[in-house]
């Protein structure tokens, strides 16, 4: 209990309040028990199928007019490298004048940013907002907390 009665011969009867902390170490264990259990249950993912995308994928022009911007900062269109300032007119000649031909940008990846950026900006200058970024698809590995990938089913040879 927490309070008593202590007997001592040199002192007289008084009660002695001192906090038992038996009880409240038991509260303290099982709450820590409550939310060890209930804090996984906090982090799942919810499952969601998502349906199907219904979209045809953009058919691919017979002849893609490339821009490339090469590593020395050099710009091709096509195969044949231009001045810097007569690209837009190289473009013009081989869109003849189409401002809604679709061009596809590409550049090697030592390129600076603002140099990229500068070409893409002279190009929706001049009247070409078709433009996509061209880059290699390459294999990421998976993210940290992401679920491995499906291995096929083990086969059995009997």
């Amino acid at each position: 209990m927490a309070g008593g009665i202590r007997e001592r011969d040199d002192e007289e009867d008084t009660e002695v309040y001192e906090i038992n902390v038996t009880p409240f170490i038991d509260v303290i264990l099982v709450l820590l028990i409550v939310f060890m259990v209930a804090a996984p249950l906090s982090t799942v993912d919810i499952a969601v199928q998502l349906p199907a995308a219904t979209a045809k994928p953009q058919p691919r022009p017979e002849k893609p007019i490339y821009v490339t911007i090469k590593s020395n900062l050099e710009i091709a269109v096509g195969e044949d490298t231009v001045a810097k300032p007569l690209f837009l007119t190289a473009i013009t000649r081989v869109t003849e004048g189409n401002r809604d031909t679709r061009l596809f940008l590409r550049a090697d990846k030592t390129v600076p940013y603002g140099e990229l950026i500068g070409v893409l900006d002279q190009l929706r200058a001049a009247g070409y907002l078709k433009v996509g970024l061209v880059a290699l698809e390459a294999v990421r590995p998976p993210e940290f907390g992401a679920p491995a990938p499906a291995s096929p089913a083990p086969t059995s040879s009997q």
